[in-house]
């Protein structure tokens, strides 16, 4: 097969051609030798953290998702520490805490909450997707700005780029309509970034999406960060069977390398693409380790949300690791 010469710095017509011209195998090998460059050959990062989800009262809606089929609930303030100081026995180095847009949450539920887990049992907390900050600060008639700050000094040190899925307007209408638009998600992370809340970026195939909207979504994330330069990593998510009311499409191995093969030739301004061992599982986690990928996330302490398929321990991590070839380095949470 004639060898292309993959660019450094794909433009949107040329990712699209890329995506459906050249073979799964091609891109996984120029994908492979673009993450040497960046992060040598041996080294592949992890972290361990523990979600929290606060609540599942949401008002959004989201056509995938299970939380709305579960019996309502906000956690409590010490239900809450309860579960990080068993995290913290287990190894945990961050906590990730995120749930529903709840407009019956005060303020100072979130601020004490940070507090605690931050100040008094010294976890980095990456928290809050863009559509819970967006209401939060509505909720409380406060600008952006404002809540963010109140937010990082009472112990918010980075934010997930959660709730994107696909961001155009045609998959936001199948998606999640009542969610931000493409425009106010992106306007609160470049906010989040302003403040110094740094963090990651998604996609999520695996419904309706064409390839258009596919490189669509990677553009919106590569103009932020040409601006900010916030997103330390990004990760290719696959949508898992939650609800009924959404149907979802199977996402083939080759589909899925070649996703996070793409993704580490379009952002060359992003330093570290995930895998998603705890959606894919580890075959999978581990051909992309070799297709573009440097990270493997999160031994994840719980998860209410997905489906595991995931790493349960830290040796099983760094176990992995060694036998997919590379050298195990735990990282923060925060890189």
């Amino acid at each position: 097969m004639r060898k292309r010469n993959l660019p450094q710095s794909l433009n949107k017509s040329e990712a699209l051609k890329l995506w459906k011209n050249c073979s799964w195998t091609e891109l996984a090998a120029a994908a492979h030798k673009m993450r040497v460059e960046i992060h040598g050959k041996k080294n592949v990062s992890y972290t361990v953290f523990r979600i929290i989800n606060y609540t599942n009262v949401c008002k959004i809606g989201c056509s995938f998702c299970s939380f709305k089929k579960m019996q309502p609930y906000v956690l409590s303030i010490d239900e809450i520490v309860s579960l990080a100081r068993t995290a913290k026995k287990q190894g945990a180095n961050g906590i990730f805490f995120q749930g529903g847009v709840n407009p019956n949450i005060p303020l100072g539920y979130y601020l004490e909450v940070l507090e605690l887990l931050n100040k008094k049992l010294k976890f980095p907390v990456r928290g809050f997707s863009p559509v819970e900050l967006f209401h939060i600060a509505k909720n409380n008639k406060i600008p952006l700005p404002e809540l963010l700050q109140k937010l990082k000094a009472a112990g918010l040190s980075s934010v997930p780029g959660a709730g994107a899925e696909i961001m155009t307007a045609k998959m936001r209408r199948i998606l999640s309509p009542k969610k931000l638009s493409a425009k106010e998600w992106c306007c609160v992370m470049e906010e989040c970034h302003k403040q110094g809340l740094k963090g990651s970026a998604n996609i999520v195939v695996g419904s309706s999406e064409s390839p258009e909207d596919i490189i669509e979504h990677l553009n919106y994330i590569r103009e932020v960060q040409n601006k900010t330069g916030g997103f330390q990593s990004f990760i290719p998510w696959v949508f898992q069977p939650q609800t009924d009311d959404f149907p979802i499409r199977h996402v083939r191995s080759d589909e899925y390398i070649k996703l996070v093969a793409l993704c580490r030739l379009f952002f060359h301004n992003i330093p570290s693409i995930e895998v998603s061992v705890l959606g894919m599982g580890k075959v999978l986690g581990e051909l992309a380790l070799y297709a573009g990928a440097n990270d493997i996330s999160s031994v994840v302490l719980e998860e209410r949300v997905m489906r595991s398929y995931g790493i349960a321990s830290i040796e099983e991590a760094e176990e992995f690791i060694r036998n997919a070839g590379f050298n195990a380095v735990r990282r923060g949470i925060n890189y």
